[in-house]
């Protein structure tokens, strides 16, 4: 089973290319993902984690993703390697994005424009529902 959850901070707003073969969108972005635990006189750390995201689920991703942001990422590893021109083998591991959420509150006054949208899978289906007033959280 290939299975990873992640929540974090995007470093630095989603990029955003197109493959040469078929147009296929890709967004790619780092989250900073807190560590559980700190030495005691430490700060906590973080990891770095590259996240890769295809087609609807990227396109979410740089279309409502910023710097700074907390979102939830579902996906599965993925490792790959490949030479460069000057016949340097170069390593990487990444998750690959099936589903991604804002994991953020809404600010007062935030006119965004996703108020009602809290996520996309690799379906491209949205994961909304409408909120009238706070007693209709789940929450």
């Amino acid at each position: 089973m290939n299975k990873i959850i992640l929540m974090g901070r995007l470093t630095k707003d989603p990029e955003t290319r197109y493959t040469q073969t078929n147009n296929t969108l890709v967004a790619s972005f780092t989250l900073a993902v807190n560590r559980r635990f700190a030495r005691q006189g430490e700060e906590r750390g973080a990891d770095f984690i590259p996240i890769v995201a295809w087609s609807k689920t990227g396109e979410f991703c740089s279309k409502y993703f910023k710097k700074g942001q907390q979102v939830g990422v579902i996906g599965r590893l993925q490792t790959r390697n490949w030479e460069d021109e000057n016949k340097v083998r170069h390593y990487i591991t990444e998750v690959v994005a099936e589903e991604a959420y804002f994991a953020d509150s809404k600010r007062e006054g935030d006119a965004s424009g996703f108020e009602n949208t809290f996520g996309a899978d690799a379906s491209g289906a949205s994961t909304e529902f409408e909120v009238t007033s706070d007693d209709d959280l789940p929450f």
